[in-house]
């Protein structure tokens, strides 16, 4: 049997806390009014960080489709720009960015995989260091190597394929850097889970380490195509700008992208024209928001195998 105590054992506490019903009386300890000063004045500026990082991003939004909804139509996305429309700097755009997926893509997931998983500390220290100067070269400076290389150098002249190696210079150590974060971010446990159950080191890579890193790998690739997609300078020196829409030749061929149009035809006396820059940014602020809202279906559609749902 099972021995009870009896209510007069019980503290004085624990039988006033039962007569008012089951709740226990705790002393309270009195706040230092300074500490409620401290802690409000933290808020306040937080709230007024938070203010000053809204407030740009509000009133550029709201100038853009104030100035583009009086200019829009729909027929800008069924025209070229030689007949007052952006149907071929869309095209253009879209191309960029396919071209920026695959090779940024490939090179970015390569060189963060490779970082993540090289035994040598002292040579991933190396590439890595190397990864983030090169993420802070400017874009113009990019540009310009990529022309005398590329354009002049190898004679490709005006080209699409110029354009996204370019770009794809500029964005791959933000691919590498979350993809060596998404892979560092997969618990050991996987790993050693994987290797006990005697799969081969490329199976446990595949199945065990990029799964769960997914989420990661691909916000990093939607981040890049965010940032390649508003770039101006590597372009004007790399692929110019055409009327038409683009060919399928890879050299010698300008395509036309609706930065150029957004940042040169606002300078230009017609009216036409600065109706064009506006509507260009416009649909450039909508591709920038449907890039961060499909990064977001994808982590949610991957996030089951992320280590943190785990």
């Amino acid at each position: 049997m099972t021995a009870f105590a009896s209510p007069e054992a019980l503290p004085e506490e624990s039988s006033s806390g039962a007569a008012a019903g089951g709740r226990l009386h705790w002393t309270e300890e009195r706040i230092s009014p300074v500490r409620v000063l401290r802690d409000r004045a933290f808020l306040a500026a937080a709230g007024t960080a938070l203010l000053l990082l809204v407030a740009p991003l509000v009133w550029v939004l709201v100038g853009v489709v104030a100035q583009a909804a009086r200019v829009w139509s729909w027929g800008m996305l069924t025209h070229t720009t030689a007949d007052g429309g952006l149907a071929n700097a869309i095209v253009g755009t879209l191309l960029l960015l396919g071209g920026v997926l695959v090779v940024a893509g490939v090179v970015g997931v390569g060189c963060g995989l490779y970082i993540a998983e090289c035994r040598q500390p002292r040579r991933a220290a190396v590439l890595r260091g190397a990864s983030e100067v090169l993420s802070g070269v400017p874009s113009i400076v990019i540009g310009y190597v990529a022309y005398v290389a590329l354009v002049v150098g190898l004679h490709w002249g005006y080209s699409l394929v110029a354009a996204v190696l370019a770009l794809s210079i500029l964005v791959v150590p933000y691919v590498a850097k979350s993809t060596e974060l998404a892979i560092s971010r997969v618990p050991a446990s996987y790993r050693e889970g994987a290797e006990s159950l005697g799969m081969t080191p490329t199976q446990v890579l595949r199945t065990a380490v990029l799964r769960p890193a997914i989420p990661g790998i691909s916000t990093g690739l939607i981040v890049a195509l965010a940032i390649s997609v508003g770039e101006t300078a590597p372009l004007l020196y790399t692929l110019s700008f055409t009327d038409s829409f683009p060919s399928t030749t890879l050299t010698h061929s300008s395509v036309g992208y609706l930065t150029y149009v957004a940042y040169i035809f606002w300078d230009q006396p017609g009216s036409t024209a600065q109706h064009l820059a506006h509507a260009a940014a416009l649909v450039l602020i909508v591709l920038v928001l449907g890039l961060i809202l499909l990064g977001r279906l994808v982590v949610r559609l991957t996030q089951k195998h992320a280590p943190e749902r785990a």
